[in-house]
């Protein structure tokens, strides 16, 4: 199981970044929406909903919605659709803290499968921002990747101190194995990731404290992303959201981070003014 992990993360890893810096903003949107979209269809079956013309009826509104927006949207709705997607995270962040010692029965309540259900949305928020990142300006590529690897390095540094140090558990119904040194391992490593990439995004070292900001609640999404989805898969009773890459689960186990912490990493950036 673990060198069937390593190898898809030594393999796709590269890809990712070869498509992001290589490929021109429309290819890259291109590739990203059936992805995307194929992590909106796991979410939607981790939420319980079995009617296949229903769940097909949700990924098409969800497919239509980013067609619609690439065509005739953009610009001028992509800030609006991305403060949209920082607002469900919001109140994500809300339900999830709120439930983190809930018992399973509960979680399984069908007003809470219907909220969960609301959060398949989230794909065109991360979609937008992801597009929206890369096509800004002649560095967006650059940040574009310096966002995936807050998630990245968020996720590694959280593995390996939790894994080595990890005592108290973080959201023990929700997540078990979560604690939180591995949350403040997280952090660290996305904050020394930050210090690296100043140069690389054509930043001083006077922009090194609004860039460690950025980093840091993009880093605290990420770990929500990662938590959100454990909701849905505890709510759903299964390990995985699929088995479409070796050793990782579904699509959505790839991107669950992604989802929260792109838009949020946009926003911020811009209101911050880098």
């Amino acid at each position: 199981m673990m060198l069937a992990r390593v190898l898809s993360a030594v393999l796709l890893a590269p890809l990712a970044i070869a498509a992001v810096l290589g490929l021109p903003t429309a290819a890259l949107g291109a590739l990203a929406a059936p992805l995307l979209l194929l992590a909106l269809w796991e979410w939607i079956s981790l939420t319980g909903v079995t009617a296949l013309p229903t769940r097909r009826l949700v990924l098409l509104a969800n497919a239509a919605a980013i067609a619609l927006l690439a065509l005739f949207g953009w610009p001028l709705l992509a800030s609006p659709v991305i403060l949209a997607g920082v607002l469900w995270w919001l109140v994500a962040g809300y339900w999830t803290w709120r439930w983190r010692r809930r018992a399973l029965a509960e979680l399984a309540d069908v007003r809470i499968r219907r909220k969960l259900m609301a959060g398949s949305f989230a794909v065109i928020p991360a979609w937008a921002a992801l597009v929206a990142l890369h096509g800004d300006s002649d560095l967006g590529p650059r940040w574009a990747l310096f966002a995936l690897c807050l998630v990245w390095l968020t996720d590694i540094g959280g593995f390996l101190v939790g894994s080595r140090f990890g005592h108290r558990r973080l959201a023990p119904q929700i997540s078990p194995n979560k604690t939180w040194e591995g949350l403040w391992g997280g952090f660290a490593a996305a904050l020394l990731g930050a210090v690296a990439a100043l140069p690389m995004l054509g930043l001083d070292w006077s922009h090194l404290p609004t860039l460690l900001v950025l980093a840091a609640v993009t880093a605290g999404f990420a770990v929500l992303g990662d938590l959100f989805e454990s909701l849905l898969k505890r709510v759903a009773g299964i390990k995985d959201s699929g088995q479409v890459i070796p050793g990782h689960g579904g699509m959505l186990d790839r991107v669950d981070s992604l989802l929260a912490a792109l838009p949020v990493f946009a926003a911020l950036r811009w209101g911050l003014g880098l």
